[in-house]
């Protein structure tokens, strides 16, 4: 049990940010074949988040001492050299796995586990332009990968797949610097420089601005009525206003849940479109 804890411990900040919203986006995406498929969809999740997080975490493990000393390493849960020996022993693990379903999740598993290395031990998390780029096509794998798992042929994807797929990396790419908000103290402690410590008021402003248009955007090409519209437009501007105005960490930590949440729910509106138009043209 000990072991699993110290496992469990590496992810355990990133369920709502990226292990949720991810499966989401893979379940009406796909869409999910069959129920069976769903735990391959999570544990393929997971198991490549823990490859990412146990690389990121073995960096500066002082670091972590300081801001986030819950984490496995500084909280003594695993010594430094072990993390290190489970660090490159995840990587043939995450590959044979993979390769287990297709050629093309082989390929997202090698892809991103290149890119992981480019961004913690070639050190591109130092700075917001391509912390921000390798962050994005990671999670592009991310999505693809488990969107593949999730289908009926793991080695291409539908048209709706591909077009929600897009229009997440777009999303992603445009709001990811969220997460950073709640990490500016620690981050200003070691150098790294992140958007929101790079240009403070254009990171806020960008949030307030990219979320309510993004929901509109994602409402019309979804075929969203326009109640639902409204009610999920309104949060994001809710949410983009607390970026503006509430500048503390612990208001940070909320924000960045808050806006979890908003990314979770663009993740599910793929499923409004299937069930709503898809369906009914099929019955036609």
């Amino acid at each position: 049990m000990l072991y699993l804890q110290i496992l469990y411990s590496f992810t355990s900040d990133d369920i709502t940010t990226t292990i949720v919203p991810i499966t989401l986006f893979a379940v009406v995406a796909g869409p999910l074949c069959n129920f069976q498929r769903f735990s391959h969809i999570v544990f393929w999740i997971w198991l490549h988040l823990l490859h990412f997080n146990v690389a990121n975490q073995i960096i500066d493990p002082q670091e972590d001492g300081k801001n986030k000393s819950s984490r496995p390493i500084p909280a003594g849960l695993i010594t430094l050299e072990d993390a290190l020996v489970l660090r490159w022993a995840l990587i043939p693990i995450c590959l044979a796995l993979s390769a287990c379903y297709s050629f093309q999740v082989f390929g997202l598993s090698l892809v991103l586990t290149l890119f992981i290395i480019f961004y913690n031990e070639l050190k591109a998390h130092e700075h917001w332009i391509s912390k921000n780029f390798i962050t994005a096509v990671g999670y592009a794998c991310f999505e693809i990968g488990s969107t593949l798992i999730a289908g009926k042929d793991m080695s291409r994807l539908e048209p709706t797949a591909i077009s929600a797929i897009c229009l997440s990396l777009a999303v992603f790419t445009s709001t990811l610097h969220a997460q950073d908000f709640k990490d500016v103290e620690g981050d200003r402690l070691i150098g790294r420089q992140t958007l929101p410590i790079a240009f403070p008021n254009l990171a806020r402003t960008s949030m307030l601005v990219a979320l309510p248009l993004w929901s509109i955007c994602l409402s019309r090409v979804w075929g969203v009525d326009t109640l639902c519209t409204f009610a999920f437009t309104g949060y994001a501007a809710m949410v983009g206003l607390r970026f503006m105005t509430c500048k503390t960490s612990k208001a940070a930590r909320m924000s960045c849940k808050l806006y979890s949440l908003w990314f979770s729910v663009a993740h599910l509106l793929p499923a409004y479109w299937r069930y709503f138009h898809e369906g009914q043209n099929y019955a036609f």
